[in-house]
């Protein structure tokens, strides 16, 4: 690169990948040097500042990109924020005419990067964002009356109707680059890593980055796909996209993830295929909510709960629901999945939340705060969704006088206990049909597993009793 050649610092945040990367590309098509930068200010999410698991994918994710870059001829550097001043800072040492990014949708960013561009533009930079996340984003659809969707169905239609497959850009195998300006920090500066290694096991299992997003999309392709509408539901097999955090930190687009299913689509299967879309759907329909709804991470959807009796909560028995020590094993399996690999299976997601809410009637905010601590694909609106959907209280909800029975959803879900016994390994020994109830026969769960909980934290018939008096002692109806 020459000293007279234009630079644009092109920002990276939840976009972290090369290909089909809108700002990388304005930036490339402007003719403009871009000068890639990273800028840690977790202070700037409000009251959702990103949690561990969280930080220990993302510090992984970004030395993965600066890998990408460095085989490109390219580099990416590191700050720590405040974000206005350190871009301003960047702009005036690197002599940049722009700064160009993809937008997030959580509530705080949004404000945040809407002052940070008026603040750029004042000054007379070129300030640019881009939809680099959603196939969709939250104020394109609308209903005839020009409100946003508060039910899925219909928004999901009137996305099919509305669709338009973005084409896919494949970053070119070099950039050019330039040593202007500061280097920024080391990684390590960052902290984002544990000081001590508690995601070792996460590890095992995931590999952050865009080469593993790629990979986890071909491994979903060549298995899980085939038969993903009747798996999908299955946590005894491998029968999901596990694209999730994938998704959240950018490391590949939903558009590519569609194209690549679409290539696949034959008549027989059609039906997968669309129901794995379809769960894209749900996606951006967590995202067009929270936009439009942005008080929901906090507060209830429908301002009906807002009185709701919810019981005081105990500690012990919210830490024992949090440690996979609840006494129902479908529950404590996923919460011991998800704190040994960062993640859970969405339908025993349903379960335990479904515990928490209805069984010990515990503010879905708890169970909130400890998935977006805990996931390695927290994310605002799709953790916002869930809860609120399962507790009743939100868009499109299941009523709250649905109450998930952890024993015949076991049964139905997991019917040869085999999910329960890998991560509850305690529990393998007993004949299968203990394994989900074993407090039906004491004896067989004291010789089989004397540290194991006698019985679950609430008898489960009282429990759904007594979420359900609350519920009719607030005038409940149908809560949607």
């Amino acid at each position: 690169m020459t000293d007279a050649a234009a630079t644009a610092l092109v920002w990276f945040r939840n976009d972290l990948r090369l290909d089909d990367n809108p700002a990388l590309r304005a930036a490339l098509d402007a003719g403009y040097v871009p000068i890639p930068i990273y800028i840690h200010a977790p202070d700037e999410h409000g009251d959702w500042r990103p949690g561990a698991a969280s930080d220990a994918w993302r510090h992984r994710s970004l030395d993965a990109l600066d890998l990408d870059l460095s085989a490109r001829g390219s580099r990416l550097r590191r700050f720590v924020g405040p974000s206005l001043p350190t871009l301003q800072s960047l702009l005036l040492a690197t002599d940049a005419e722009a700064v160009f990014w993809n937008r997030r949708y959580e509530p705080a960013i949004e404000k945040r990067d809407t002052r940070i561009k008026q603040a750029l533009r004042r000054q007379g930079v070129r300030a640019d964002s881009y939809n680099g996340a959603l196939l969709f984003e939250p104020w394109q659809l609308a209903t005839r009356q020009g409100e946003p969707y508060r039910v899925f169905t219909p928004y999901w239609r009137a996305a099919l109707a509305s669709w338009q497959q973005a084409p896919n850009w494949d970053a070119p195998k070099q950039l050019p680059s330039t040593d202007r300006g500061p280097d920024g920090v080391p990684l390590a500066a960052l902290k984002l890593a544990p000081a001590l290694d508690w995601d070792r096991g996460f590890w095992e299992h995931w590999t952050p980055g865009e080469a593993g997003a790629r990979a986890a999309l071909e491994t979903f392709i060549d298995g899980a796909m085939n038969g993903y509408a009747e798996q999908r539901d299955r946590p005894d097999r491998v029968g999901t996209s596990r694209l999730s955090p994938h998704l959240h930190f950018g490391e590949i687009a939903p558009w590519r993830a569609v194209a690549a299913l679409q290539a696949q689509r034959t008549a027989a299967r059609a039906g997968d295929i669309d129901a794995a879309i379809r769960e894209l759907g749900w996606r951006e329909f967590a995202h067009h909510l929270l936009h439009h709804f942005p008080h929901t991470p906090e507060r209830n959807f429908n301002p009906r709960f807002d009185d709701f009796d919810w019981a005081r909560t105990v500690a012990p028995r919210l830490q024992a629901w949090q440690q996979g020590r609840s006494g129902v094993p479908i529950v404590d399996a996923g919460m011991r999945e998800l704190w040994h690999t960062g993640w859970m299976h969405n339908r025993v997601r349903m379960i335990v939340a479904s515990y928490l809410t209805k069984h010990l009637r515990y503010h879905w905010r708890h169970g909130a705060r400890w998935f977006w601590d805990t996931l390695v694909d927290a994310d605002l609106a799709n953790n916002t969704l869930g809860w609120q959907w399962v507790a009743g209280t939100g868009a499109d909800a299941a009523p709250y006088f649905r109450v998930f029975n952890p024993v015949t959803q076991a049964e139905k879900f997991d019917p040869d206990g085999r999910y329960i016994a890998r991560w509850v390994p305690e529990l393998a020994a007993l004949p299968t049909p203990l394994r989900f109830a074993p407090w039906r026969d004491p004896d067989a769960l004291r010789r089989a597993a004397p540290d194991y909980p006698r019985k679950p934290l609430v008898d489960l018939a009282a429990g759904r009793d007594a979420a359900l008096n609350a519920y009719r002692e607030r005038g409940g109806g149908e809560s949607r």
